[in-house]
């Protein structure tokens, strides 16, 4: 009861704001360019959105979402009503006795966990058999399948239902190497179709890929960052205004004034002394640093004074009309204006992904 009480009447100094209409519309976007079905990939804290946030506007507005691990899997089917969750990463075989399978799809990497997860528990088991068509990192490569799709066969409780695979360099303008690993997916499935196996779902792109791929099966799209509207492409891309003119960043981040400070000439500022007043100004103390938020290489990047801390960053608000409980945003919605994830990272090489994915899970992410 007071966890429950205190969740809702204490009023943090910092907030992220999840805008759910511009999320949705970000997902009916690539469904309707790609005419696929669109699973929004919720890992990472839905890429530091709030996994739970997310999976709340999400509910009732898509049939599947992606995640890394179950326990993020578990997260969203406690707060979904609807929602299968397809869960991409590794599962230790014995974990399979404890997993709730039945809204669950379990991407399963070899022969040898087909094995010991059947040891493990006789539960109705959906699987994603991932092919490796060239990232090199995860899947089997293609000579393997005939051993998996045999394995796969012997078990009576477990179900392909979906085949995928993942690009990896759909974010370059030249299609050469992806077009290359299409075509591999591609004749992979039509001889696991020949040989009975039905799958429901084809998934070979994330948002990078979603408007590039050109398979014969492909029929979902596993939307990462572009279900949070940032662009994942780079100018010179064919496909990048189109991305930019439609997609709308969700996040906004905004943090409390707790502090202003006089500074005369010569004053200096945080650690290091890396910042000296050459005048008098004044300054604002945000309660947030590389924590919460705010990487250490923004130190002294305008309007950031001095090194940024741990739970601190100082700004300069000579020129503001600002004080004390002021409301100021830290990351912008709009791509054009300075401090949004957009210019962070042309202007200053901070990237998207990682960026989003360190947000403090102690920020209060509410949405509107």
């Amino acid at each position: 009861m007071f966890r429950k009480l205190f969740q809702k009447s204490y009023d943090t100094v910092n907030v992220i704001e999840v805008d759910s209409e511009r999320l949705l519309k970000n997902i009916n976007f690539f469904a309707e360019k790609s005419g696929q079905e669109v699973c929004p990939v919720l890992k990472s804290n839905a890429y530091g959105h709030g996994i739970e946030q997310v999976a709340s506007i999400i509910d009732g507005y898509v049939n599947l979402a992606a995640v890394d691990g179950y326990f993020e899997a578990n997260r969203i089917i406690k707060n979904t009503r609807g929602v299968h969750v397809i869960c991409m990463g590794y599962v230790k075989p014995e974990n399979f006795r404890h997993v709730d399978t039945r809204r669950v799809s379990f991407v399963v990497q070899s022969v040898d966990d087909l094995r010991a997860i059947a040891k493990c528990t006789g539960r109705n088991l959906k699987i994603h058999l991932e092919i490796n068509t060239g990232m090199n990192r995860m899947g089997l490569k293609p000579d393997e399948i005939d051993d998996y799709l045999r394995e796969l066969a012997c078990h009576d409780n477990f179900e392909l239902e979906g085949i995928m695979t993942h690009l990896a360099d759909a974010d370059n303008a030249d299609p050469t190497f992806t077009d290359r690993q299409v075509e591999i997916f591609d004749e992979c499935v039509d001889k696991i179709l020949d040989q009975g196996f039905a799958p429901k779902y084809f998934h070979i792109a994330a948002s990078a890929g979603a408007l590039k791929v050109k398979s014969r099966f492909a029929n979902l799209i596993r939307l990462g960052i572009g279900t949070y509207g940032i662009n994942p492409l780079t100018e010179g891309d064919p496909l990048y205004d189109i991305l930019q003119q439609n997609l709308r960043p969700t996040l906004t981040l905004k943090s409390t004034i707790i502090k202003t400070i006089d500074l005369k000439e010569g004053d200096s500022v945080s650690y290091g002394c890396t910042f000296t007043a050459e005048r008098p100004m004044r300054v604002a103390v945000l309660p947030l640093g590389y924590y919460e938020a705010i990487p250490r290489e923004l130190s002294g990047v305008s309007p950031i004074v001095g090194r940024v801390c741990m739970n601190h960053t100082i700004i300069d608000i000579t020129d503001k009309n600002l004080k004390t409980g002021s409301v100021v945003t830290v990351v912008s919605n709009n791509p054009n204006d300075f401090n949004s994830v957009n210019r962070l990272w042309r202007d200053h090489e901070i990237f998207p992904w990682d960026f989003l994915c360190k947000l403090s899970s102690d920020i209060r992410r509410r949405v509107v």
